[in-house]
C-alpha cells in the first residue's frame, strides 16, 4: 500500500512539473508575440527552446489527433486535462 501511495506522489509531482513547464512556455510565447520581450533576449529564447524540446514529444501525438484550429494550439490544454484525469484515476485506485 505504501508503494502505491509513493507512486501516486511521484506521478503527481511529475504532473505538476509538466503543468508548470506548459505555463512557462505559454507566458514566454505571449511575451514574444506581443513584443513585451524581444526574441533576441538570449536567456528567454534559450529557455523557450529548451521547454519546447522537452514538451514537443509529448504534444506531437496530441496535435496529430486534434483538428487544425489555425493559430491557436489547444494541445497543451488537452495534455493538462489528460494528466488531471490520470491523477484522478490513480487517486481513486488507492
Amino acid at each position: 500500500m505504501d508503494a502505491l501511495f509513493a507512486l501516486q506522489q511521484i506521478i503527481g509531482l511529475l504532473v505538476q512539473v509538466l503543468v508548470m513547464l506548459i505555463i512557462i512556455q505559454f507566458v514566454i510565447g505571449l511575451l514574444f508575440a506581443f513584443n513585451v520581450v524581444s526574441p533576441s533576449n538570449q536567456f528567454l529564447t534559450a529557455l523557450y527552446n529548451s521547454i519546447n524540446k522537452l514538451l514537443e514529444p509529448i504534444l506531437r501525438p496530441i496535435r496529430r489527433l486534434m483538428p487544425d484550429t489555425g493559430a491557436v494550439d489547444f494541445s497543451p490544454l488537452v495534455l493538462i486535462l489528460l494528466m488531471q484525469i490520470v491523477l484522478i484515476v490513480i487517486g481513486s485506485i488507492g
